[in-house]
């Protein structure tokens, strides 16, 4: 709910600095990710381990405390500090009912929306199992773990998903860097449609290679002498380079797509905080259908995450195929 309202707010502000401050946004988000890593994170805050809550549950408690108390320094600071013009009574006797609001703007939207509309469905059903399963295959198919087997399996599948954490911090890095890079990058290869396409088979190549990646990990253990025993080398740096990798078009997803449909707002006059959020379903609709199809799909290929991630290897493919296609440029270039 956060980050589209952000976007509005940059954007009402004439859209300057979108780019660098998704990639202040992402600083915060390493250190967030590798305070995750880190084991004895409880100890920030020792009253959370109880005799009936554990080291993991400490943990995550101690996260819950943390992400309130900087969620009510966030929303404090808003209040007090982000001014917004005083809404006028009579004009809002006249405003349309909100559900009246939203079909006035799916009318109003002509080829172009409807087409980014697309472009970004596709896009959002391939991130989504990636985003949702991300530190669960490292933890599974990466280290060979189980949450519910025994000792030395649970304690692998803390490893994993521990370094999973680490991973998703290299990427939060790597998209930082990115979006320092967005604009220069638009303006090279003629427009944002262009580099979002292009840098949409980045996912597409990455979440492919997890099948590689998984099979040379089972590999690796299979030749071990003990039956548990943590990745090779190779195979950890292939995992933290894919996830590095996967920063750089979530640079581009978390930025493009809004100013796009900005863009075709303005050119068909319907609104941009109206069509931002409407830009929303186009994102929480796949995710939906992800989480209600992934573990079906999972299930009948013989479990793990592989066939999720596949699915979204092909949804990526599809989607850069689009915006290079039937995506159209905006008026005013981006």
């Amino acid at each position: 709910a956060f980050l589209p309202i952000c976007q509005i707010i940059i954007k009402g502000e004439g859209g300057l600095g979108m780019p660098s401050s998704h990639s202040s946004w992402q600083w915060a988000n390493i250190s967030s990710y590798a305070a995750g890593a880190n084991n004895k994170l409880y100890h920030f805050l020792p009253f959370t381990k109880t005799p009936a809550c554990g080291t993991y549950c400490a943990n995550l408690k101690t996260c819950f405390f943390v992400d309130i108390i900087v969620l009510l320094v966030l929303v404090i600071s808003a209040l007090s500090t982000v001014s917004e013009p005083t809404a006028d009574d009579d004009n809002l006797d006249h405003e349309d009912p909100f559900f009246e609001q939203v079909k006035a703007a799916f009318r109003s939207f002509g080829r172009p929306m409807w087409s980014l509309f697309l472009v970004t469905t596709l896009n959002w059903i391939a991130w989504f199992p990636f985003l949702m399963y991300n530190t669960d295959w490292v933890g599974t198919e990466v280290y060979g773990g189980f949450l519910d087997g025994n000792h030395q399996q649970r304690n692998f599948y803390d490893m994993g998903v521990r370094a999973g954490a680490l991973g998703i911090m290299l990427t939060a890095a790597s998209l930082g860097l990115m979006s320092l890079a967005v604009d220069p990058l638009s303006k090279l290869l003629g427009g944002s449609r262009y580099l979002w396409g292009i840098v949409n088979f980045v996912p597409s190549a990455c979440l492919a290679s997890t099948v590689w990646v998984t099979r040379k990990a089972e590999h690796g253990r299979n030749s071990m002498p003990t039956p548990y025993s943590p990745p090779k080398t190779d195979v950890k740096t292939a995992t933290f380079a894919l996830f590095a990798a996967t920063g750089i078009p979530q640079a581009v997803t978390f930025s493009i797509p809004f100013a796009l449909a900005s863009m075709f707002s303005s050119e068909t006059g319907s609104g941009h905080g109206l069509s931002l959020g409407v830009m929303n379903l186009a994102i929480v609709i796949p995710q939906m259908f992800v989480a209600l199809i992934s573990g079906s799909l999972d299930a009948a290929f013989g479990g793990g995450n592989l066939p999720a991630f596949v699915l979204g290897a092909i949804s990526s493919a599809l989607s850069g195929i689009f915006a290079l296609t039937i995506l159209p440029s905006p008026v005013s270039k981006a």
